[in-house]
């Protein structure tokens, strides 16, 4: 996911986005505990999704 497309989106679907990423950040770690964990680099890209969207909300909350 790139800066552009969580730009592009609004802010209850920033919410949204980030309680997704949330629970399937749970999910991965769920399953790295359990050895089920294919490719361990996922937890990396979700957690810096993450980071962008909390970003973007951020900025949005100081542009006010």
């Amino acid at each position: 996911m790139k800066v552009s497309d969580v730009r592009a989106l609004s802010t209850d679907e920033l919410g949204a986005k980030l309680n997704e990423l949330k629970k399937d950040l749970f999910m991965l770690r769920m399953q790295l505990a359990t050895n089920q964990l294919s490719n361990p680099m996922k937890i990396h890209e979700v957690k810096h999704a993450i980071a962008r969207v909390k970003t973007v909300q951020r900025e949005r909350e100081l542009a006010r």
